[in-house]
C-alpha cells in the first residue's frame, strides 16, 4: 500500500493548495475575481499570484455579472477559468448570466459544448460580517438545471472537492462556509487528488436519528452529538458534501437505519434545501420513519448583519437537541 504523506491544514490552506496544484497542472486554468491578485478577503489565494503572474491570477472590477459573462465567455474560448464571487450573498446580481447561460450551454448546443466553470463563493454566517456577506443562496443555485452544487465541511475534502470541480466537464458552483475557514486543522494529503462529487460523507455513526447537514452545519451537528452522547444517545451525521448531484442513496441508507431524519441547515427555512432533502426522504423511506422529518433552520428574515442577535438566527447545538428530543418523544 502506498502510503500518503499529509500535513495539518486549515480549510484555507487546503483551497489554496487545491488552486495552486490545478494552476501549474493546467495552463488553461485562470483564478480571477475582486481582490483575487492580493489574495483575497480571506486570504484564500494568498500568494497565488506572485507564483503564476497575472495573466493567470488577476482581479476584476466589482461587477459580479461581468466576473460571471468572463468566465462563460473563456469557457467557450477553451479556458478554465475559476471565478470568485467575494461573498455568496452577492451572486445575485449575475443570476441572469446563471439562470439564462451558465447552466444552458450544453442542452442549447445538444451536447456540443459545455462549460468547464468553477465558481467560488464563502457563504453562510457566524462571523459577524455586514448585511449580505452571510447568506446563504444553496438552493437557489440548486433550482438552476446544468449546474453541480458542491459544499465542504472539512480541509481534506475540500481539497479533494475542488479538484474534482475542477475536472468536471460541467459548471460547479463551490461554496465555502466562512464559518470553518480557520475553525480548525485536520490532516490534508500532499500533491493531487480528487474525491468524487455526488457522495456523502458519514461522519458519526449512529442508530437513533440521522442529523443531515452540509457545510458549517456539520459542525454544529458534531457539537450537537457530542451532548446526545453524554445523555446515553446515539446520533448518526451525514455531511452531504455535495447538493446537486445528491446522495440520496446514503440518505436513505440512513434515515432506514435510525427511523428518524433531522435537516439541518443556515438558509432560510421555507423554501430551503432542507425542504428538498425531507421530500424525497417522505417520498421514498416513510414506511422507514417513526417521526416527521425535521429541519433546524435559519429563520425567514434577512441575516441579522453586525448584530449581537446573531447566535439567534444560526442554528446552533441547542436547537438542533431540540429537535431530537422532538423526534424521539414522537
Amino acid at each position: 500500500m502506498v502510503k500518503t504523506s499529509t500535513r495539518t491544514l486549515n480549510m484555507v490552506q487546503a483551497i489554496n493548495e487545491a488552486l495552486a496544484e490545478a494552476l501549474a497542472r493546467d495552463p488553461k486554468v485562470l483564478l480571477f475575481g475582486e481582490d483575487v491578485g492580493m489574495g483575497g478577503v480571506f486570504r484564500v489565494s494568498d500568494g497565488l499570484q506572485e507564483r503564476f503572474g497575472k495573466a493567470r491570477v488577476f482581479d476584476t472590477p466589482l461587477a459580479e455579472s461581468g466576473i460571471m459573462g468572463l468566465a462563460i465567455g473563456l469557457a467557450l474560448a477553451g479556458m478554465h477559468p475559476v471565478a470568485e464571487i467575494q461573498f455568496a450573498g452577492f451572486l445575485y446580481p449575475a443570476l441572469d448570466q446563471i439562470l439564462s447561460h451558465l447552466g444552458r450551454y450544453r442542452h442549447r448546443t445538444r451536447g456540443g459544448f459545455g462549460l468547464p466553470v468553477v465558481v467560488r463563493a464563502p457563504y453562510g454566517g457566524g462571523v459577524h460580517t455586514p448585511e449580505q456577506h452571510a447568506d446563504s443562496p444553496e438552493a437557489i443555485l440548486c433550482h438552476v438545471p446544468g449546474v453541480k452544487v458542491v459544499i465542504p465541511s472539512h480541509p481534506a475534502q475540500a481539497k479533494g472537492l475542488l479538484l474534482a470541480a475542477l475536472e468536471d466537464p460541467d459548471p460547479v458552483f463551490f461554496l465555502e462556509p466562512i464559518k470553518l475557514y480557520r475553525a480548525f486543522r485536520a490532516e490534508v494529503p500532499e500533491g493531487y487528488y480528487t474525491l468524487p462529487l455526488g457522495q456523502a460523507r458519514r461522519v458519526r455513526e449512529g442508530r437513533e436519528a440521522t442529523l443531515i447537514a452540509y457545510g458549517g452545519m456539520v459542525e454544529v451537528c458534531e457539537e450537537a452529538a457530542e451532548e446526545a452522547a453524554r445523555q446515553g444517545i446515539e446520533l448518526e451525521i451525514l455531511d452531504l458534501q455535495t447538493l446537486v448531484p445528491l446522495d440520496e442513496a446514503s440518505i436513505l441508507e440512513s434515515v432506514r437505519k435510525t427511523g428518524r431524519a433531522i435537516v439541518v441547515y443556515e438558509a432560510p427555512r421555507t423554501g430551503g434545501f432542507g425542504a428538498e432533502i425531507a421530500a424525497r426522504i417522505a417520498e421514498q423511506a416513510i414506511d422507514s420513519l417513526v417521526a416527521p422529518v425535521l429541519r433546524v433552520a435559519g429563520w425567514d428574515a434577512p441575516y441579522p448583519p453586525f448584530s449581537a442577535i446573531e447566535h439567534h438566527y444560526r442554528p446552533d447545538a441547542r436547537r438542533v437537541l431540540q429537535a431530537v428530543e422532538k423526534a424521539l418523544e414522537y
